[in-house]
């Protein structure tokens, strides 16, 4: 079983490598964060086939729905709750197995059982969104996916 683990990371680092050079080149083209979101979540969302890719920017103290690709989502989001408020609120990238075990989680959609959220910060280093990604899997999430997804979140500066 751990082989089968070792090789699925490997690929999954593998499709990453691909995929951040090009999110990079469409990031510096366009100076527009919108038409950057909308590019970078269906990037995200073709290459891995995850069940929800997205964004959501702070807009007058909440978490407010952006560009994303996947079934409909929650609109707003307080600071704190659920796992995207509380990526804001620690601005602590959160990985989540098992979103039926999150104190708190917001149930946006039944399918989704694990999750993953990435701070997005400005060039003062305050979260201005985040990166939202749910899976309709069980432990889809782990550090290759941290490491890579918060380099991606890095190119919003």
């Amino acid at each position: 079983m751990a082989e089968h683990l070792e090789i699925s990371s490997g690929c999954k680092r593998e499709k990453y490598e691909a995929l951040l050079p090009q999110i990079e080149a469409v990031v510096a083209a366009e100076s527009d964060p919108i038409a950057n979101m909308a590019n970078v979540a269906s990037m995200i969302h073709e290459t891995f086939g995850f069940w929800w890719t997205g964004f959501y920017r702070v807009i007058d103290d909440m978490l407010v729905l952006g560009p994303f690709q996947g079934p409909m989502a929650c609109t707003r989001i307080h600071k704190g709750r659920g796992v995207c408020g509380t990526a804001w609120l620690t601005d602590q990238t959160q990985v989540v197995p098992d979103v039926e075990q999150f104190p708190g989680h917001i149930t946006c959609s039944s399918a989704s059982r694990s999750e993953i959220v990435v701070p997005i910060h400005d060039a003062n280093g305050e979260v201005t969104g985040v990166l939202d990604i749910d899976s309709a899997e069980l432990n889809t999430f782990d550090e290759t996916d941290r490491i890579y997804l918060e380099q991606v979140a890095n190119l919003f500066h």
